[in-house]
């Protein structure tokens, strides 16, 4: 086995995992900064850090009280992109080593269970991060009570903080996925699909980015990542205990009701009300990509996706059907053998299917040497 020696703290990387403990992720995080304080300086070091493309809007009396700090996007967000990709990275090593491996260790699971829980695992620790942080953000900036404010005063070019911050890590967990096919070892034949899985996330996630439409991206991300955190919770469970089932019968109502939901909240958006807005020209200095085009072009790549993911509902459905309804005669057949096979009691006694009777004094040859 090879290891990577990086002088400081111990840090071993091999092709399965990153083993770090919680004081090394502190430890990396500080000698990452320090180190591009140092090497690079310390104005070069705050684009990888913090959030770049600030505005302050001075308070007034009608609306605030308070100066406001809003956040639009640029080409430094890759740097910070890039830096806390690295971030999940170390996350990621950390739940895998001291979370994920110990249950493994415990259960004795087998290779395709192995990848499959550490997998569920990874995704629904992620997920539900997720919707807490997106739901807090769309309580605290009314969009839940508000419908509305999906698609006024577009172009959304200007976000809270929250909203952009949570958009960075969305991005920069997504591409953290690339570099983990490798440090997971991932069989060749599922690298396709997990790239198509990945690529579809980057696609919409950054399309909302880009064409400033981070309300409508939001609402549908919290909608959709809680959908399957509730399928990876569900497996997880299942391969803890294999009669648990509720956990997937739930998960297939709220799917299907999630991608209508999602179909219909596009349509308002896209079809209702940016189809009435009435700035309806490409601008790319103020953000405005409202044309005809751009909202066919989205809302047909939406469809098409949540076209997708029924189609790979479906079959995953119909092979747990075939798949139950192929175990369900093998079972019936088995109780059916050992059913005929049993005898009772009172057979056994009375010599029925070419048994010794028990008592020999009412066998017919004792009856009859009694009435010799």
């Amino acid at each position: 086995m090879n290891f990577v020696r990086v002088e400081g703290p111990e840090f071993s990387l091999d092709q399965h995992r990153i083993s770090v403990d919680f004081s090394d992720l502190f430890v990396h995080l500080f000698n990452l900064t320090r180190a591009f304080c140092y090497w690079i300086t310390a104005k070069a070091a705050v684009i990888f850090v913090t959030l770049q493309y600030n505005v302050t809007i001075p308070a007034t009396e009608e609306q605030s009280a308070e100066t406001i700090s809003l956040y639009y996007y640029g080409i430094k967000d890759l740097a910070t992109i890039f830096f806390y990709m690295l971030v999940a990275i170390i996350i990621h090593a950390i739940i895998q080593e001291y979370v994920l491996d110990k249950i493994n260790r415990k259960m004795h699971f087998s290779k395709t269970k192995h990848s499959k829980f550490n997998e569920s695992g990874q995704l629904s620790a992620f997920y539900l991060f997720s919707c807490v942080w997106g739901t807090s953000i769309l309580v605290s900036e009314n969009y839940i009570s508000d419908p509305t404010s999906l698609w006024r005063d577009y172009p959304h070019t200007l976000i809270p903080f929250q909203m952009k911050f949570f958009y960075i890590l969305q991005l920069a967990y997504w591409f953290h996925a690339f570099p983990e096919l490798y440090f997971q070892k991932t069989k060749k034949e599922d690298i396709f699909r997990q790239i198509v899985y990945i690529g579809l996330y980057l696609f919409h996630i950054a399309g909302a980015y880009l064409l400033n439409l981070t309300h409508l991206g939001l609402v549908l991300l919290v909608l959709h990542y809680f959908v399957e955190f509730l399928f990876h919770i569900s497996r997880l469970f299942y391969f803890s205990d294999e009669k648990y089932q509720k956990g997937f019968s739930l998960w297939a109502v709220l799917f299907v009701l999630g991608r209508l939901l999602t179909l219909i909240l596009s349509v308002l958006t896209f079809g209702f009300g940016l189809a009435r807005a009435e700035d309806q020209q490409l601008n790319f200095s103020t953000g405005n990509f409202n044309i005809l085009a751009v909202r066919i072009s989205v809302l047909a790549s939406i469809c098409m996706t949540q076209a997708f993911m029924m189609w790979k509902f479906i079959n995953f459905q119909l092979r747990r059907w075939r798949e139950h309804s192929s175990s369900q005669p093998q079972s019936v057949k088995k109780k059916f053998v050992s059913a005929k096979g049993k005898t009772s009691r009172k057979e056994r006694e009375n010599g029925i299917n070419g048994t010794v009777t028990s008592n020999g004094a009412d066998s017919p040859r004792s009856r009859k040497d009694k009435s010799s």
